[in-house]
């Protein structure tokens, strides 16, 4: 249960905030830091919101949000230009479509439907990437990646839960 009471549902609150948190985070674990020879682990953190936005409220502000996030990815890490805007539309329509099927659902099931939406998300990446340099990435590198998105889960549930009852609209 919502610990914090209803929260009202202003865009720069609920697309904002955790845009911005989702940029300078990815920035921080780009950094050079090596512990004991290895890198601090790349997760993908837009899928963070864009798994939350998809359930706190249907909204023509959320996708957009979702691919500008998407595309800082793309020049951040020098992909091609809308590889991860479109990967995670993927995953955002995949949770906009099983909206009504999550809702509801415990905790543990829902860092389920999580890590199938960063699977699903992975591998449009996998195979947008595969259609662009017309080469196979390293299969290991998207799975460490993955499992570290996975990881994420609690942030995602935060997001929700802080934000899933403030519009009036959808109770």
């Amino acid at each position: 249960m919502n610990m914090h009471g209803a929260r009202p549902l202003h865009p720069a609150r609920w697309l904002g905030i955790p845009l911005l948190t989702c940029v300078i985070v990815t920035i921080v674990f780009a950094a050079p830091l090596r512990i004991w020879g290895l890198q601090l682990p790349e997760p993908v953190f837009a899928m963070v919101p864009a798994f939350a936005w998809a359930l706190i409220r249907p909204s023509i502000l959320a996708p957009f949000a979702t691919l500008g996030l998407g595309l800082f990815l793309d020049l951040f890490w020098g992909g091609p230009m809308g590889l991860w805007g479109l990967s995670l539309l993927v995953g955002y329509a995949m949770v906009l479509s099983t909206r009504n099927m999550m809702t509801g659902q415990s905790r543990p099931m829902m860092w389920v439907w999580f890590a199938g939406v960063s699977a699903v998300t992975m591998i449009a990446g996998f195979l947008f990437s595969m259609l662009d340099s017309l080469a196979m990435p390293s299969l290991l590198a998207v799975f460490w990646q993955f499992l570290a998105t996975a990881l994420l889960f609690p942030f995602a549930h935060r997001l929700v839960d802080r934000y899933d009852d403030a519009d009036v609209r959808f109770r």
